[in-house]
């Protein structure tokens, strides 16, 4: 019977099934003549060829991956509360309802809040007039001191030379130091008006700013969680959440690996992102979501030996959801013409890890071998096999025979 190329059966000598039988008769001590039980006789050569499945040694670039399991993390969760007291009015939107940035959510009553805007632009405009007629006051007055210091210095004068008396001098020069101090009273009366409307539109901003707290917005792209206050109720500010806001677009997914990948993942990411797959847990057959790797913890969780690691996905079908568990795979590298067998062709004994292989003339020749990484349905063969080496993969056959090898 010949070889298959990739997997298939192939004949062992009888001469080799014989000699098998034999090692396992001198082990076991089944009978006198050395024979096992099932054996063909104990002739030497005796019976036909052994039939196994096998499959040849294959080379491929083997993706270097770790995987664990995470859970899904929203990438932005805000709490709703309302910023002013009042009594909640209108809800624009159902609980769950996906909602944009800056879509109106919710209403609480603005009369209140709109009365004192009113009455604090009422305030300006009465600062404004206080202004005015600060600086009326001013203008009369300066001219009043003017006439009163152009008097003084006539009668000063007229002292001078004796055609005054003394008194009407002073009392002239009294009237201008008045008339002098009114206009400086005048100017801080001016400015004093000029403060009191800067309080007043300061006030009137604020008041504009609490108004606008009335219309409560979404200050993101998200999905909404349930509702804890329904309209009617009369709300504090900040006291209360009306509702949750998760951003799931993108998300994060959130796990560990273990302190000793920290540098192999440290030395890969030097050299660009790393992608990373996430699929649903109890879902095998779910495709996988694909992501990038965007985020290392600063420490090492000293109680379990692990540092956590985000991935951020698009999740544009919203197919990740915030506290769901998934599959995680992490992949570091690729590795280049790695040796591979099928899974069931790697054995493990006393000693390690072995196969069987199958030499030119059809017999069976046990190995050890270093098994790398499984890829799927395959193992990587570090070293202990070449590409292009037939392996038996039958694991009731390679039972029997390193049961009669002693293995």
């Amino acid at each position: 019977m010949p070889n298959c190329i990739e997997r298939g059966c192939v004949p062992i000598h009888a001469g080799v099934a014989a000699v098998l039988l034999c090692a396992l008769a001198a082990c076991s001590g089944t009978g006198s003549n050395g024979s096992a039980p099932g054996a063909k006789g104990g002739k030497k050569g005796g019976g036909g060829d052994v039939p196994v499945t096998v499959a040849v040694a294959a080379t491929k670039n083997v993706p270097v991956e770790v995987q664990v399991i995470g859970h899904v993390e929203a990438y932005a969760t805000i709490s709703v509360k309302a910023q002013v007291t009042g009594e909640l009015m209108n809800a624009h939107f159902q609980e769950g309802d996906y909602v944009k940035k800056n879509d109106l959510l919710f209403n609480i009553d603005s009369r209140p809040l709109q009365a004192a805007l009113n009455q604090a632009i009422a305030n300006v405009a009465h600062d404004q007039a206080a202004l005015g007629q600060s600086q009326a006051n001013l203008a009369r007055d300066a001219a009043q001191a003017q006439y009163a210091d152009a008097s003084a210095n006539r009668y000063a004068q007229l002292f001078q030379e004796k055609v005054v008396s003394r008194d009407q001098t002073e009392q002239f020069r009294t009237t201008a130091a008045a008339a002098n101090q009114a206009v400086e009273a005048d100017k801080a009366a001016i400015e004093s008006a000029k403060a009191a409307i800067g309080a007043s539109q300061a006030t009137v901003e604020n008041a504009k700013v609490q108004l606008s707290y009335t219309d409560m917005k979404s200050p993101l792209d998200g999905r909404l969680g349930s509702f804890t206050v329904k309209p009617g109720n009369v709300v504090m500010a900040n006291s209360v959440e009306l509702c949750t806001i998760n951003q799931i677009e993108p998300i994060y997914v959130t796990f560990g690996v273990p302190e000793s990948q920290l540098p192999a993942i440290k030395q890969y990411m030097a050299e660009g992102k790393l992608p990373v797959r996430a699929a649903p847990q109890d879902d095998n057959n779910a495709p996988a979501e694909n992501g990038a790797l965007t985020f290392v913890d600063n420490s090492v969780d000293m109680t379990t030996g692990t540092i956590t690691l985000k991935g951020t996905f698009p999740n544009t079908d919203r197919r990740l959801w915030p506290g769901q568990y998934v599959r995680v795979t992490l992949r570091l590298t690729t590795q280049p013409n790695a040796t591979t067998v099928p899974n069931e062709a790697v054995m493990t004994g006393q000693n390690g890890s072995y196969i069987y292989v199958v030499k030119p003339d059809r017999s069976v020749d046990t190995r050890n071998v270093v098994a790398g990484a499984r890829v799927g349905q395959d193992m990587v063969i570090q070293t202990g096999l070449r590409p292009g080496e037939t392996v038996v993969t039958d694991r009731k056959s390679t039972r029997l025979n390193s049961s009669h090898l002693g293995i």
